[in-house]
Order: C-alpha cells, then sequence, then structure tokens
C-alpha cells in the first residue's frame, strides 16, 4: 500500500498507516485517524457529508479492517448511537489558586531524557483508548516545544506530564498514590488563571483525582461509538 511505511516499535516491525482527513467514497465524505492501528490496533472515523450515513460507515469500518485495525470507534452521526458507546473526551476545568502547593519539582526532558520519557508515557497510556502513541517524531516536536516534565520528589520519580498555556495535556505517575503530587507539581508550572485538562471517560481512577482536586466538568466531546462489530452486508441495504 502507498499510504503505508515499516517502521520499528520498541524491537517490533509495524506497519504505519497515514490519516486519511479526507476519506471520499460513493457514499459521502469521512475523515480516518489510523496511526493508532500499529500501536493498539484501533482506528477512529469521523463522519462528515453524507446523506446515507450507513453505507459511509460501512465503507469506511471496510477500509480500517484492510489496513489492520481490531477496533473501530466512529463518531459525527446520530445514526452511530444505536452501537456501544466506547470512550468520550471530558474537558475540565479549575482555578489554579485551588490548586494546593506541594514539594515535588518539575524537571525539563532533555536530548539525554526523552527516550526515556516516551517509554514511560507510552507504557502509561497504552490502555487509553484516546490517548495517541507517542513516536519519536513527537518526542522532538515536544523537546522543541519545551512541554515535557518528569516530576521528582528528591531523587524519587513521582511522574511524567505534559504542559503548555494553560493546559495539562498529559499526566501520569509511576506508581499508585502519587498523581495528586504530580498534578500539582505540574500546575505549578503553568500561570493561566484557568486551568484546563482532557480526560477519557473510561479513567474513572483520574477523573475522581481530578475532582478531588477541584476540576469540574465543563464538556465532552466528541463521544465515540463502538462500530467493531458492524456487519458490512449491511452497506447493501
Amino acid at each position: 500500500m502507498d499510504d503505508a511505511k515499516k517502521l520499528w516499535y520498541y524491537g517490533r516491525e509495524v506497519i504505519c498507516v497515514k490519516d486519511f482527513p479526507v476519506f471520499t467514497t460513493e457514499n459521502g465524505v469521512a475523515s480516518l485517524v489510523l496511526r493508532e492501528v500499529p500501536y493498539k490496533g484501533i482506528a477512529f472515523v469521523t463522519l462528515q457529508d453524507t446523506q446515507q450515513p450507513m453505507q459511509l460507515l460501512a465503507d469506511c469500518v471496510e477500509f480500517c479492517r484492510a489496513v489492520g485495525a481490531q477496533k473501530v470507534f466512529a463518531t459525527g452521526h446520530n445514526v452511530l448511537r444505536d452501537y456501544p458507546q466506547a470512550v468520550s473526551v471530558i474537558q475540565m476545568k479549575c482555578a489554579r489558586s485551588s490548586i494546593d502547593e506541594t514539594d515535588a519539582t518539575l524537571f525539563p526532558i532533555s536530548e539525554k531524557t526523552i527516550d526515556r520519557f516516551r517509554e514511560l508515557y507510552n507504557e502509561k497510556m497504552a490502555d487509553i483508548p484516546v490517548a495517541s502513541t507517542m513516536t519519536m517524531t513527537d518526542a522532538e516536536k515536544l523537546l522543541l516545544r519545551g512541554a515535557g516534565y518528569f516530576v521528582h520528589r528528591g531523587d524519587d520519580l513521582l511522574g511524567i506530564g505534559i504542559i503548555a498555556d494553560d493546559k495539562v495535556e498529559a499526566i501520569a505517575g509511576v506508581r499508585p498514590g502519587v498523581g495528586a503530587d504530580v498534578m500539582r507539581a505540574l500546575c505549578s508550572g503553568l500561570y493561566s488563571d484557568q486551568i484546563v485538562l482532557e480526560v477519557a471517560s473510561t479513567n474513572i481512577p483520574a477523573l475522581r483525582l481530578y475532582e478531588k482536586l477541584g476540576f469540574c466538568k465543563t464538556s465532552e466531546v466528541p463521544c465515540w461509538y463502538d462500530t467493531t462489530n458492524l456487519q458490512l452486508t449491511r452497506k447493501n441495504t
């Protein structure tokens, strides 16, 4: 396939498939996010413009399966409500002044530590469907942005995170019980009056932690539905 290339990921060869921001068939237009197919086996479909949503969905699911997707999550049309809800993205906000201080410290990533950061990030985000796998290119961009941090208490590594402007883009503790201090340390590196984060609806422990710290839900979009078991024969009905 012209839109695929081989790469090595943690010692195994995988096929990296390009995303299709515009995926057109006779049944309409959709967008396909396929970058997670080699890593998590998940493809994401957004139905954009169609008079025949079920037929377009079938076209998209068929293509995603052909490039190796084991699960196909879709959004963008009311007909998807007939399928199981897989996950949604919840946005939360909190006043910075309500976040307690911590003695945990931020250490920015460097060229020497970026590989370790990427390894930890991918390990901790592996079970979160909507979290993108960090490639080497992603890691290099993160280093240029200066947005990635390790969180330590003395010599003890507590976790990692990504922050920029008013947003906590990612957070992960290296062991149970340290999440609150990791979040407090990351928030200490932000200067906006309001701090924003996004969390997967399926990540219940994280949701409870953020609520305990004072974050409140402000929106929930998009909602992804699991269309993995779509019967492709429905495309002809």
